[in-house]
């Protein structure tokens, strides 16, 4: 969805390349191409005009230092271009925040209340908000309050049994208000630290919804009113957001579709317009797609950059440390499979999209459009199509045997060729990275793992193998690894003769 925004600033970036300074003429150019990207992203006017107005200020009212220290001490030049990308960051981050997605919580228990136009999915986040309750070790309790949808109070209960969390429905006729008050009073008698009411929509803004939603919040008093905005509204959810804040006191909102085609001018502008935050980003059906809204994250990938933080905090969910470093040392050495391969494609899986996950790596970014889920789908039918022999020894694949996995996972020759190809090149690069003199060596403090100037895995796995031991295992495994890549280029030799 950051694609349109993406494209403008990129193009800003690349007008000021090369250029010695900044100025009034070059600054322009820039500031014109992210005008048209806002803009064409859904951008309220005013909002444009201030953000390039202090962009320009700041582009041009400073005296810039070209030479700076880095993290590590070391002096790092820096161009003007870059000097305009970190004011354009910092300006974005300004129009997004401060954001502080902790929940309130009254008399210990954190109650939330979801309200928003039909359609927004404001019972899958509901949904989602109980799983993200449930992980940080909360007893959640849904609560089904909209009695006019057909098969609202069903879909939420659908949701609650995937994640073992209960759902408080009311009697046929009786009234949101004292349902919610019903609920209310269950969670108290079953211990429930935490209450997510469900309430019911409109098409539009109307007085009967909110005087409804009034004596809910009269019965119920959450700690927490969240407006639930659908991405794909553009500039029309900063006006809903707007019509919801002059009837209630609303402390967020939650943005979702953020994965569809929406132009992201909605989490530039709402903010900056009705002055509510963005708490919470939902995107996806599942319910582990809910993540906490940063700024900085959001900035960073408009602007290419990736969200390194945003990635390390998906893999801290999904990833078992202890298995990942012991897929790492063996990773190092050279020593995997294409089992292991899977097994790491599974777990970018369970990150989310393919494209979600490009989307926040570092200088990848303004690639992740290009990304295809269906290449996953099949390296993992090639795989799964071949012996367990093969999977942990790929040279063993001829030509012969490509043909027959060919035809098990309904892909050609050349598909599985190419698989094992790209996969023994993989595996040759990692085992070179982490060989004494690779480039993982040349990290400071690396090469003193070894005890001679290298990088020995073991050691920095903490195997608690001896420097002279590590060095000879090493020599070994990398004369094997030559003899086989000698071998599988024989083969290979042989199989294009026939």
């Amino acid at each position: 969805m950051l694609e349109t925004l993406t494209q403008g600033f990129t193009a800003a970036r690349e007008r000021l390349s090369g250029v010695r300074e900044l100025a009034e003429d070059n600054v322009a150019d820039a500031l014109r191409d992210v005008r048209m990207s806002l803009l064409e992203a859904d951008v309220d006017l005013s909002v444009v005009r201030d953000f390039l107005d202090r962009v320009k200020e700041r582009a041009l009212g400073a005296k810039v230092d070209t030479r700076v220290r880095d993290a590590a001490g070391n002096r790092v030049r820096v161009t003007p271009g870059q000097h305009f990308v970190k004011a354009c960051h910092e300006e974005l981050v300004a129009l997004m925040g401060p954001v502080d997605a902790e929940l309130s919580r009254t008399r210990g228990v954190t109650s939330i209340m979801l309200v928003g136009l039909q359609g927004v999915g404001k019972t899958t986040v509901a949904g989602k908000l109980a799983r993200y309750l449930q992980k940080n070790g909360r007893r959640p309790l849904l609560v089904a309050a909209d009695v006019y949808r057909p098969a609202a109070v069903h879909q939420l209960q659908t949701l609650g049994a995937q994640i073992n969390v209960p759902v408080h429905a009311g009697a046929g006729g009786d009234a949101p208000a004292a349902i919610c008050a019903a609920a209310a009073q269950r969670a108290r008698d079953a211990s429930h630290d935490a209450i997510v009411y469900d309430t019911a929509g409109r098409l539009a803004i109307d007085d009967e919804l909110m005087r409804e939603l009034e004596e809910i919040v009269a019965a119920t008093e959450p700690a927490n009113t969240l407006l639930v905005c659908d991405a794909l509204m553009g500039r029309d959810a900063v006006t809903v957001a707007k019509g919801f804040a002059d009837r209630l006191a609303l402390d967020g909102l939650v943005l979702t579709k953020l994965d569809g085609d929406a132009r992201g001018g909605a989490a530039l502008a709402v903010k900056a317009v009705t002055g509510i935050p963005i708490k919470f980003l939902g995107t996806g059906e599942t319910l582990e797609r809910l993540e906490e809204f940063r700024p900085e994250g959001l900035a960073s990938r408009i602007l290419g950059m990736g969200d390194i933080v945003g990635l390390v905090k998906d893999f801290e969910e999904h990833v078992d440390e202890r298995e990942a470093e012991r897929d790492a040392a063996r990773l190092l050495k050279g020593q995997f499979g294409l089992d292991d391969l899977l097994k790491q494609l599974k777990m970018v899986q369970r990150l989310g999209p393919l494209r979600d996950v490009v989307a926040k790596l570092p200088m990848f970014g303004q690639f992740a459009d290009q990304v295809e889920e269906s290449q996953l789908v099949r390296v993992e039918s090639l795989i799964g199509s071949m012996t367990p022999d093969e999977r942990k020894r790929p040279e063993l694949i001829d030509k012969s045997r490509a043909r027959r996995i060919a035809r098990g996972s309904g892909r050609r020759s050349t598909d599985v060729r190419e698989l094992v190809s790209r996969f023994e090149q993989m595996r040759d690069m990692m085992a070179g990275l982490g060989a004494p003199g690779g480039l993982l060596s040349k990290i400071p403090g690396m090469g003193r793992l070894a005890g001679a100037g290298g990088l020995d895995p073991s050691a920095l796995l903490g195997a608690g193998a001896s420097a002279g031991d590590s060095r000879r295992s090493l020599a070994k495994r990398r004369s094997q690894q030559r003899d086989k890549r000698k071998q599988a280029r024989k083969s290979r030799k042989r199989n294009r003769r026939r």
